[in-house]
């Protein structure tokens, strides 16, 4: 028996936080802008702050509850999951399907991970519990029939009484990668009373697919169980830097989100265990008004399942469950803009009958990932602009400064204390390399974030001001390969930041150095976004970063 949560009780104390915080910004901005009175620009840039406010607040917020529980719990994980509390140790009850959906990928490096996990959990004895299936949805002949080949011969050298390894293809790929589980689960999934979805970049370790097992049999109506994600090992220069900081902050974040979301929590489409009977009955996405497919299927599954009272978990350790990250910045922008995408398509979606307070909010909070970014930019523009008509004359400087470094904390807060986490608890700071390792890691990360961040907002931006006027984005193989890239493709990529970065930076030289101080971390990005994009893609800085041991994570010293 999972004993009751207050939840109610930690819903309100976040609130209280979250408005708190948002209290506090707001006012600073009132205080920035209204020195020497208002103008229209100056209205219009407050305007757009507050938009962005929630965002920020709600990422201070669960930093801020995660820190705490991270820093005051034996096992943080435990003391936000009753379910892994409850779970027993021993050999699973119930067969799991363990699913991995691909589309035209290399089979070359999708097969060997999951060898080595279906070789664990034959060590451990409970082969008889588990099936492999492979769930293709690639179209293209030549690359179906490489794949086709390459499962054969693994599948051929499994060992006589090891655990079974099915292939099946889809000739049609309808509702892309929700369409491939749901057929899946409606005609294959026989007698598995849950099913382990994994995407094709995704590994788990035998003792993390054997936990999440046992949190399901612990807890009879826990739907989805989402394991916390981290980056694999890289050594590109790029998803380097950026898993480290990632880490860091999904840890603090999901820690506190979890502590007040409860049974209500996240699903992020892989890396998570699902009770097949409820998803089934729930989870089936109809087309959206306009005939298009949900292409941000995930979070729309936990919202039916939270509708339906099941529970949705995170479970927030992060040991044994990682995934590849984008080997260079044009992958990385194109991957985002998809989320984008489709983190938009829930506007259409608030509406629907039925949903909790806390569904709804879900996609709210989706939408609010992305909302910001043309928010972003407009100040940007907004102060140029303000700065150029001598608006900002009576602006105290001071405060400004004050204002922009409360908002960086803010928005990176989930990193910011997931570092503090690390450098405080020397066990955790040992498995980087030790504190000193550690802090150059964090250095190099936030560098990288500082040239990064602004040029991936003003992408979003400009893609999410398309949006409305037609512009789509589909479900695109996707390039998981170490890689340079060009001059040429960083230039057609990005040039439209550079262009704005050099404009608003001669703006702003020729009406108010203040101001151009402030503004330059964001217009330095867009000044380097194309040698940005492809030194953080280059070999040598890639092997000179491996070399410096900078940026490293725990499972690249452990090899």
């Amino acid at each position: 028996m999972i004993p009751p949560e207050p939840v109610a009780l930690r819903r309100l104390l976040f609130a209280l936080l979250a408005l708190a915080i948002t209290a506090g910004l707001v006012a600073l901005a009132v205080a920035v802008l209204a020195g020497g009175g208002w103008s229209i620009p100056e209205i219009l840039i407050l305007v757009a702050f507050i938009g962005t406010v929630p965002w920020s607040a709600l990422s201070a917020a669960n930093a801020i509850a995660g820190f705490v529980i991270l820093m005051g719990a034996c096992d943080p994980a435990a003391a936000v999951l009753p379910a892994l509390r409850a779970a027993k140790p021993g050999p699973p009850r119930a067969l799991t399907a363990l699913g991995i959906c691909i589309r035209n990928e290399d089979m070359g490096a999708v097969l060997p991970p999951l060898a080595v996990l279906l070789d664990g959990l034959e060590a451990k004895g409970v082969a008889g519990r588990f099936v492999l299936h492979i769930l293709s949805d690639t179209q293209d002949p030549a690359i179906a029939a490489a794949e086709e080949a390459a499962i054969a011969g693994f599948i051929a050298a499994r060992p006589e009484g090891g655990i079974p390894a099915r292939y099946r293809r889809r000739i049609r790929n309808t509702g892309f990668k929700a369409g491939n589980v749901m057929d899946f689960l409606d005609t294959q999934a026989g007698e598995a009373a849950f099913f382990l979805c994994l995407d094709a970049d995704s590994t788990m370790s035998p003792d993390a697919v054997l936990r999440l097992v046992a949190c399901m049999e612990a807890d009879d109506r826990l739907a989805i169980l989402q394991q916390m994600i981290v980056g694999r090992p890289a050594s590109a220069a790029f998803p380097r830097l950026f898993q480290f900081g990632m880490r860091a902050g999904m840890r603090s974040w999901g820690t506190g989100q979890a502590w007040w979301q409860g049974d209500e929590g996240p699903y992020w489409g892989h890396n998570a265990i699902i009770r097949i009977a409820p998803f089934r009955a729930h989870c089936r996405l109809e087309a959206l008004p306009d005939g298009s497919h949900i292409l941000s299927h995930d979070q729309v599954e936990a919202t039916r399942l939270h509708a339906a009272g099941w529970k949705v978990r995170v479970l927030t350790a992060e040991d044994g469950s990682q995934e590849g990250n984008p080997p260079a910045m044009p992958e990385f922008v194109t991957r985002d803009l998809r989320w984008a995408a489709g983190n938009m398509q829930y506007w259409q979606l608030l509406k629907l009958p039925n949903l909790t307070p806390m569904a709804r909010w879900q996609l709210v909070q989706a939408i609010l990932l992305f909302f910001g970014a043309p928010l972003w930019a407009l100040i940007l523009v907004l102060t140029a602009l303000n700065a150029a008509s001598g608006g900002g004359a009576g602006t105290p400087m001071g405060l400004a400064a004050l204002l922009l470094l409360a908002g960086w904390f803010c928005f990176y807060a989930p990193k910011l204390l997931g570092y503090a986490e690390v450098f405080f608890k020397p066990v955790l700071a040992a498995r980087y390399g030790g504190r000193s390792a550690f802090v150059k890691g964090v250095a190099a990360e936030i560098l990288f974030t500082t040239l990064f961040e602004p040029a991936r907002i003003l992408h979003q931006a400009l893609f999410l001001a398309a949006l409305p006027f037609g512009r789509r984005m589909g479900w695109a193989p996707q390039n998981r390969d170490d890689r340079g890239v060009a001059w040429a493709d960083a230039v057609r990529l990005f040039w439209p930041q550079t262009v704005l970065g050099i404009l608003l930076t001669l703006l702003f030289a020729a009406t108010s150095t203040c101001a151009l101080l402030l503004a330059l971390p964001f217009l330095a990005s867009l000044l380097l976004v194309i040698p940005f994009a492809v030194a953080t893609a280059a070999p040598g800085v890639s092997a000179w970063l491996r070399r410096a041991g900078i940026a490293a994570v725990p499972e690249e010293l452990d090899r």
